[in-house]
This record gives C-alpha cells, sequence and structure tokens, in this order.
C-alpha cells in the first residue's frame, strides 16, 4: 500500500486529494496546524474524516517537518499548505512569505535529507504571473507577482524547480488556475458570492458587499483539477503543468449567475471601495495544452455549472441551519 502525506489537509485542494487518494487505495497521512478552533469540517463533508490519520506540524520548524515525515514515512508528499489569501498577505507579507515560500524550501530540505526518492507536488498558482502582460499564460510566461502571496508562491515555485534540477529529485509544480467549489472557504470571492446570494434569497440578509466586479478570472471546478494533480505525480519524469479551462469571466458574470440560481435580484449586489485590493489582477486565462497533450486532462465542468452546484449547495447548508439539522460546514459558528 502506498502511502501519503498531504500538508494542508483541512483546505480544499488537501480534502479532495485526501479522497481520491483513499479511493486509490493509498494510506493517507494530513499535515495540519494545531489551532485553538479545529477546522476540519470539510474532511467531515466528504466522509473521510475518520479515514486520515492526522499529524500536528508546522511549516515555520524544520524539526517539526522532519517528525512528521518519520511518522508518514510517505512515498508521496503533496504540499498544499500555505497562507493563501491574496488580500491578507498585504496585511501579514513577512507571515506569508515564511510559510507559503521558505515553507517549502524547509519542507524540500527535510524530505531531501529523509528520502529523497519521495515524490512531490507543489501547488503554485497563477497568481505568479500577476501583471503579466500576454492574455494566455502557458508554462513559458514569465511571473510578473503583485501581491506578497503571489511572491511567495514564486519563490516556492522556482525552489521547487531547484531541487528537481539540482538533486534530481521528483518535484513537480502545478501551476493551478482559480479552482472553485462547495468547499472553497468564505474568504474567497466566489464562496462568498454563493453564501451571499443564498442568504438574501432566505431572508436571512438583505445585500452582500463586494470589491473588484470586473476582474476576471478563468474559474474551474476544484475536484477535476485534483485528478490533474494526481495525473502529474504519475508521470515518469517530472514538469511543471498549468491547469485552467482557458475561459474568463468576470465576477460581475459569477453574480449574475448566482442571482439567476437563487433567483434574486443583483441590485441586492453591491461594490464596496473599501473592499478593493492594494494591487489587483483585471484578467488573467491560462492555457493547458501542454496538460491535455501529456496528462490528457481537461476540465468538464461548465461555468454555469459551477456556480450552479456552489449556489445550490450553500442554499442547502442555511436551509438546514434555518431548520437546525447538524451539518459539516464552515460558517456552522453562525
Amino acid at each position: 500500500m502506498k502511502k501519503a502525506l498531504i500538508t494542508g489537509i483541512t483546505g480544499q485542494d488537501g480534502a479532495y486529494l485526501a479522497k481520491l487518494l483513499l479511493d486509490k487505495g493509498y494510506k493517507v497521512y494530513g499535515g495540519h496546524r494545531s489551532i485553538s478552533t479545529p477546522n476540519y469540517w470539510r474532511l467531515h463533508n466528504l466522509q473521510i474524516h475518520n479515514k486520515i490519520k492526522l499529524i500536528p506540524y508546522d511549516l515555520l520548524d524544520s524539526g517539526s517537518i522532519s517528525e512528521i515525515l518519520k511518522i508518514s514515512d510517505p512515498d508521496e508528499v503533496y504540499n498544499t499548505a500555505a497562507q493563501s489569501f491574496v488580500g491578507t498577505s498585504f496585511e501579514q507579507p513577512l507571515y506569508t512569505y515564511d510559510v507559503t515560500g521558505s515553507g517549502v524550501a524547509r519542507l524540500l530540505d527535510e524530505i531531501k535529507r529523509f528520502n529523497e526518492k519521495i515524490k512531490f507536488y507543489q501547488a503554485s498558482s497563477s497568481e505568479m504571473f500577476g501583471k503579466e502582460s500576454s492574455l494566455n499564460k502557458n508554462e513559458n510566461t514569465a511571473f510578473h507577482p503583485i501581491s506578497p502571496y503571489a511572491i511567495a508562491k514564486v519563490q516556492a515555485y522556482w525552489i521547487t524547480r531547484l531541487y528537481r534540477e539540482s538533486y534530481g529529485m521528483f518535484a513537480v509544480n502545478g501551476i493551478l488556475f482559480n479552482h472553485e467549489s462547495p468547499l472553497r472557504g468564505i474568504d474567497y470571492v466566489t464562496r462568498k458570492i454563493s453564501n451571499g446570494v443564498a442568504k438574501i434569497s432566505l431572508g436571512i440578509e438583505k445585500y452582500l458587499q463586494l470589491g473588484n466586479l470586473d476582474a476576471k478570472r478563468d474559474w474551474g471546478f476544484a475536484p477535476e483539477y485534483i485528478e490533474g494533480i494526481y495525473s502529474m505525480m504519475k508521470q515518469k519524469k517530472p514538469d511543471d503543468y498549468i491547469l485552467a479551462t482557458g475561459e474568463t469571466h468576470s465576477i460581475k458574470e459569477f453574480v449574475r449567475e448566482a442571482c439567476k440560481v437563487a433567483n434574486i435580484s443583483t441590485a441586492k449586489i453591491k461594490s464596496k471601495k473599501s473592499n478593493l485590493r492594494p494591487n489587483d489582477i483585471q484578467v488573467i486565462k491560462g492555457n493547458y495544452n501542454k496538460a491535455k497533450k501529456l496528462l490528457r486532462w481537461k476540465p468538464k465542468t461548465k461555468f454555469k455549472d459551477l456556480v450552479r452546484i456552489m449556489v445550490e449547495e450553500d442554499i442547502k447548508r442555511w436551509k438546514k441551519f434555518l431548520d437546525k439539522e447538524p451539518q459539516p460546514w464552515d460558517l456552522i459558528q453562525y
């Protein structure tokens, strides 16, 4: 039986990865931060919480990383851990650099010391491209990061490349464009919208305030991107791949489709100046031709279907909440 260690297992990607690997017959270990309020709702939602060995660790501490490798003794490591919010990275840049960037260097260095045959996946991000001017990003497109989060991700990308090229380790970067699902955190704009329109439709709230409605993103369905990650790790040679849809839609379009699903007026969604980021990418789109050719991967879920899936799930959650039905959910404290 193969063993996998997933850092950041309580996040969207970590949880979906855990489910996929369990379905593939892996023994799965999950690295998570020790926090006062455990955040295991995604694992409970996917009904895999009792099938994973959870281990506390800290990406800021090499000793902690060494210990989690000894306990799990993995064949594969999937690093999905990060300080992953762009907005927060402007407020906490040094912490973001240390966790999202330097944390990957610590992780790779400890893997090299423990067993350099371990396969390693690094969750890279489309945010790394930033203000680079081409309309269609591919694996050869230059990076121009415009947030502390993106800068940290670029650092992690290059340290992953360094360990692959200098030490012959199987280390890959998955440059994932925006990938959403009902397991997205409430701090992400797509989930803010799906949750907000759900509450409005049920009379819980009257309005939803957002930031830049004109920004365009390349949005796909997260579980499909996890399949692409798995395919990257099954190749004979390690490489870097973009996963994307090749389509862009504005936040305003997402709002419009969400309001249709929830049967509410778009007039209830407002843009608020204080919600704008200091620096924001206006348009970004990915070219997934390499993944299509070498991984035989392509996105399947269309934009409107993605919006519908997310809104319907949040409406269902709030209905259960109003009916006082127990459920695994990130907003249960409210």
